[in-house]
């Protein structure tokens, strides 16, 4: 259990017992006690309006109950200080004691710290990415590539047992084509004259796998080619994406637990799910189609999954692939889609529903589109014309690290505007520099104490007492933040949360880097200050992992 949430407990504890020891109260039924951070730290750590509640109960103003409880606190080392503000809020300043608990326990847990436990080990699979293989990974796919890492990340740190999944769309009319594409272009290169039609995949990659197979098979396939016998064609360049979509994630960070390939639903698992739903009344005939009567479960309108020729819809294995997936024992699934699929949510939840699942067994994050800036304008992209932006073209030009932090510093449900030069500055106008810089500069404070041969000192062997400085404070404070940060970007599941937390301790750390010096004759607080120094490196390093960004020690 995270310190913060002991400290809670304890004081929602203290403010129970006042309120039963009070003999002025006569309350029959102790309702829940809520504590709430302030937002001006003036008004105290917590506060709560427990006697606003009791307000009813007590035949009492709330000040009035206010000022009862405050006076029945039992005289803890716990409290410094409580203040009854406004209506009848409680404040509660806390001692520094609890604060150099929070050093402690960071050097105890180490890589551990921040871990909590509000998963309880439930099984959750987050499936994201899962791009068609019929070109690179471009630029929208990006950022849902780091929300959905970020995402699982945060879920195994706060006690979920997760699998990151992508899902394979290497089935249907979009392969036909993209063996089309790469077949005329192949007999373009060697010197056919045929005409490339404008639906097909124009970009360059297309000639690039056409120039491969003649690199390795010369003209052996010519003849297929021209009688439009494509399956060669369409099996090479779907390995060779698929292989290029691998190597473009794990050069952003990313690896999968599992890829499924959505020919294996083909037709088996289907079928199979098609008839359990007209068996169970969910699937009806009408002009020669099978649709999905997925009104019944909220959606706008009934659904087409299998065409009047047989042929199954998009829909029909997305209902195979779900049933899978809860199949394997996942109680929650949680998919990572792009804004132009926000009408689909509501039919994949109807499908929940059919399948026996409560609705929010499913979980959908859609991910606003990005915008690249480069010297202030828009950069274009269109896939079809071929002159999309590459999620290799962002890594190489900014980096890894900055890459991953801006797909994530906002709120999915934002539009997200990349400035490209901004990435790239070394300055603390950008963002991941100025928290990398915070690493970089503790790095250095600790070279600086190994060439004065000073020993680093044990949290648990000294006196944190020292510490009192508003800048030292306010550090620990944030320190202490990080495990409920965790367990907040998790159940909401907004990992831009982790990112904003990310920039404000090291906004924090810097400030007090520039308030308090380490290296200071007071022996009692130089060791002090080292312990808060090396937390903090700790904790950053912590996060950083968590967003799957580095930690340099010089910059």
């Amino acid at each position: 259990m995270a310190l913060v949430q002991k400290l809670e407990e304890r004081l929602i504890t203290e403010i129970e017992q006042a309120i039963n020891n009070a003999k002025e109260l006569n309350i029959e039924k102790l309702p829940k006690i809520k504590l709430e951070v302030p937002r001006d730290s003036a008004h105290g750590d917590f506060a709560t309006n427990i006697a606003m509640v009791l307000a009813g109960q007590a035949k009492m103003a709330p000040r009035q109950i206010a000022e009862i409880i405050k006076e029945n606190l039992a005289d803890v080392k716990l409290i410094e200080k409580v203040e009854v503000a406004g209506p009848g809020f409680i404040n509660f300043f806390l001692s520094n004691q609890w604060l150099y608990d929070v050093l402690i326990e960071v050097e105890k847990q180490g890589a551990d710290y921040g871990k909590v436990n509000v998963g309880q080990d439930k099984r959750v699979q987050v499936e994201f990415v899962s791009a068609n293989p019929t070109g690179p990974l471009h630029v929208g796919h990006s950022r849902g590539a780091v929300v959905g890492d970020v995402m699982a990340n945060l879920l195994t740190a706060a006690g979920f047992d997760v699998i990151k999944e992508y899902y394979i769309n290497d089935a249907g009319n979009q392969m036909n084509l993209l063996g089309k594409s790469v077949a005329i272009r192949y007999q373009q290169l060697l010197g056919e004259e045929v005409g490339f039609p404008e639906d097909a995949y124009q970009g360059d990659y297309i000639k690039e796998i056409a120039q491969t197979i003649i690199d390795e098979e010369n003209d052996k396939y010519l003849k297929d080619a021209q009688a439009e016998n494509y399956d060669y064609f369409g099996e090479r360049a779907y390995q060779i994406l698929l292989a290029n979509i691998e190597d473009d994630l794990a050069s952003f960070g990313i690896e999968f637990d599992k890829w499924f390939s959505e020919r294996t639903l083909h037709p088996d698992a289907i079928n199979e799910v098609v008839a359990d739903f007209k068996e169970s009344g969910f699937i009806y005939d009408k002009d020669g189609a099978l649709w999905f009567n997925s009104s019944k479960f909220g959606d706008d309108k009934d659904r087409v999954v299998i065409k009047e020729d047989g042929a199954p819809t998009y829909l029909a294995a997305d209902i195979a692939y779900h049933k899978n997936k809860y199949d394997r024992g996942f109680e929650e699934v949680i998919n990572v889609w792009g804004a132009d699929h926000h009408g689909y949510i509501e039919r994949m939840k109807a499908v929940v529903e059919a399948l026996g699942y409560d609705r929010e067994a499913l979980q959908v994050i859609l991910v606003q589109l990005v915008t690249l800036l480069r010297d202030g304008e828009q950069v274009p992209m269109s896939k079809r014309a071929g002159n999309f932006v590459t999620m290799r073209d962002v890594i190489k030009e900014v980096g890894k690290d900055a890459a991953r932090y801006f797909y994530v510093m906002r709120s999915t449900d934002s539009h997200l505007d990349f400035d490209l030069e901004l990435a790239k500055k070394e300055s603390s106008d950008n963002p991941v520099y100025y928290i990398q810089y915070a690493h970089a500069r503790i790095c250095s404070i600790l070279e600086q104490l190994n060439n004065e041969e000073i020993v680093l000192p044990q949290a648990t062997s000294l006196d944190l007492s020292p510490l009192t400085d508003e800048a030292e404070i306010d550090l620990i404070k944030k320190l202490a933040d990080y495990p409920n940060e965790i367990a907040k970007s998790a159940e909401s599941r907004a990992p831009h949360h982790i990112a904003r937390y990310a920039y404000d301790l090291a906004a924090t750390f810097h400030k007090f880097y520039n308030k308090c010096h380490v290296l200071i004759e007071d022996k009692a607080l130089l060791e002090a200050r080292i312990v808060l120094v090396l937390a903090t490196k700790q904790v950053l390093l912590n996060v950083l992992n968590l967003l799957g960004v580095s930690a340099p020690e010089s910059m």
